[in-house]
């Protein structure tokens, strides 16, 4: 009885705290205010600044009262705010969905994250 008694409460536990994630990779990404057009047609220099991180999340209240925001070009803003770079190379981009008590979608929130190193373009000296 004991037994059957632990695995149902594992088994209430997984589905519970259940969730899922995806990722990939990106060569470059640019600031959502950026021209992706000029920097391709353009020679343009750059300098490393380092790593750079971000995230976005979208939270979901009942599975109707949706806040936040959760795309790419806000964890894309956000990392390059913090490092002060104008754009990330060799990013991973991954989206995590994670549901409290899911059957009933009592609370659900989705997260975008990027990781890459930051550039800063240079000024071009006329």
């Amino acid at each position: 009885m004991k037994v059957r008694l632990m695995m149902v409460a594992v088994v209430m536990m997984v589905m519970a705290l259940s969730g899922c994630s995806s990722s990939g990779n990106l060569g470059m990404v640019v600031k959502s205010t950026a021209n992706p057009g000029a920097l391709l047609t353009n020679p343009t220099a750059f300098r490393e600044l380092g790593s750079a991180e971000g995230e976005a999340c979208r939270f979901f209240v009942l599975s109707v009262l949706p806040f936040g925001s959760s795309d790419v070009a806000a964890a894309v803003d956000e990392a390059l705010l913090k490092s002060g770079g104008d754009a990330l190379l060799n990013v991973t981009v991954s989206s995590s969905l994670y549901g409290f008590i899911p059957v009933y979608n009592l609370f659900t929130y989705t997260c975008t994250n990027v990781k890459g190193i930051a550039v800063k373009f240079e000024e071009k000296k006329l």
